[in-house]
């Protein structure tokens, strides 16, 4: 008999412990598994490809590494820094027209304050640093968790580099960390989804999105009202404190077509078959100008009339609902927007790239073609901008070949979602059952 004390037995030899093969070192680990291993090392490498590539990212922005196209950092060290400088002495830059942002966006561009020993371009980069790992941080422990995938986080960790240094020269990826978080604390906290998808919605209007998908009941009402609560507050406090709040309204209403937008590809065509119009910078952005542009940007503003007709209609129509759905809804209703956009700028595609990161962290997510699709568009946008910008502008060959196929992979990744939403959310009534009759019950074997 085993001395349970001592751990002996009776003849003096120490007892076997449970587990132990003959060819195991005493001090082995029982508990890991043969998959711990190459979970870990996975782990590691995840973190040193993030190291490397924001290392990388963040020596472009601060001109140490050279990275071929025109300056992507000029919106931060002369637009941001400009309004900055307006905002902190208490009003909207309301006489600028490329102001085109909700009054939430006055946080992410007053946020350098936060940095004081910095300079207010290299506070804006280590600010989008710390967002970044704020995400990858999120998303890894999010894998983690049962019913989850470590998916997520290697499409965020690969699918930000892709875009180039505009990753880090726009403040989109401060909304995109609000969304991940509103996503990820949505199944337990709903009244937290709800409050940072209100304060997502004015930095950046598109995170109202993340309410969409989100099943009827309770929990739903409450993530609402905490959005509704949030985004009224906050909107009221900006038009009580700081003139100009709402002045983005008029600047976005009169925005034309944008050259990297779907629309604008009917120009590039036109342009060689003798349309006479023009490329110009107007209201922050490169657009063209001339005839049938005003009936090209009326297209697009009724294709996504349509597509939040669609999204009500599905909202409407939807009857099963499980953990991915709002992720999904979410993401499909985004590319929706994006595609129909009359302005599809570089940095939309960060936005793709987080909430499709949150959907591949869940194991039940219907995305993961639209989001191999997204990642393959944010990779070609990286050429059509800024390394071949100048190609885009004169719509020559190679610049209208980038843009037919970003624009393309980001049109059937819209596709593939919204079909897989509608199939896996929106059931057919079942059919009536009908008793039969007394000779056929006699017939019946």
């Amino acid at each position: 008999m085993t001395d349970r004390c001592s751990g002996s037995r009776p003849d003096g030899q120490p007892a076997e412990r449970p587990g132990k093969g003959p060819g195991e070192r005493p001090g082995t680990r029982t508990g890991a598994g043969p998959d711990s291993r190459p979970g870990d090392r996975l782990g590691r490498l995840q973190l040193s490809l993030w190291l490397v590539t924001r290392a990388a990212l963040l020596l472009c922005v601060l001109a140490v590494l050279p990275f071929p196209g025109p300056d992507v950092t000029a919106d931060v060290s002369v637009i941001y820094r400009d309004w900055y400088a307006t905002l902190r002495g208490g009003a909207f830059p309301h006489s600028d027209v490329t102001w085109q942002y909700p009054p939430g966006a006055a946080l992410a561009i007053l946020a350098p304050a936060l940095l004081p020993f910095l300079d207010y371009a290299h506070a804006f980069f280590a600010l989008i640093l710390l967002g970044d790992a704020a995400v990858l941080a999120l998303l890894r422990y999010a894998g983690g968790r049962p019913g989850r995938s470590a998916r997520g986080a290697w499409v965020w960790t690969c699918g930000v580099p892709l875009l180039g240094p505009t990753a880090y020269a726009r403040y989109d990826l401060m909304v995109t960390a609000v969304a991940v978080a509103a996503l990820l604390a949505g199944a337990r906290r709903p009244r937290v989804l709800g409050a940072l998808a209100g304060l997502g919605a004015l930095l950046k209007v598109w995170p109202v999105l993340l309410l969409t998908g989100l099943p009827r009941g309770r929990a739903t009402r409450r993530a609402w009202g905490a959005a509704a609560a949030t985004g009224a507050a906050l909107t009221l406090f900006f038009f009580m404190t700081m003139p100009g709040a709402l002045a983005f309204l008029t600047f976005q209403r009169d925005r034309g077509t944008e050259v990297e937008s779907l629309g604008a590809l009917v120009f590039h065509l036109a342009r060689h078959l003798g349309w006479e119009g023009q490329v110009l910078l107007n209201y922050g952005s490169v657009e063209f100008l001339g005839p049938y542009v005003p009936l090209v940007s009326t297209l697009a503003l009724a294709l996504a009339v349509a597509a939040l007709g669609w999204l009500v209609l599905w909202r409407l129509r939807a009857r099963e609902f499980d953990a991915s759905t709002p992720c999904d809804a979410a993401f499909s209703g985004l590319l929706l927007f994006t595609t129909t956009s009359r302005v599809i700028s570089p940095q939309y595609l960060l936005w793709l790239v987080g909430v499709g990161a949150v959907c591949l962290s869940l194991r039940s997510s219907r995305m993961t073609l639209p989001v191999w699709l997204v990642l393959a568009a944010t990779g070609v946008t990286v050429l059509e901008f800024p390394i071949w910008f100048a190609r885009v502008v004169a719509s020559d060959g190679v610049g209208v070949l980038l843009l037919v196929v970003r624009n393309g992979l980001l049109v059937g990744a819209a596709a593939v979602a919204c079909t897989r939403l509608w199939r896996s959310a929106v059931r057919p009534a079942p059919a009536p059952r009908v008793r039969p009759s007394h000779d056929e019950r006699l017939l019946s074997p």
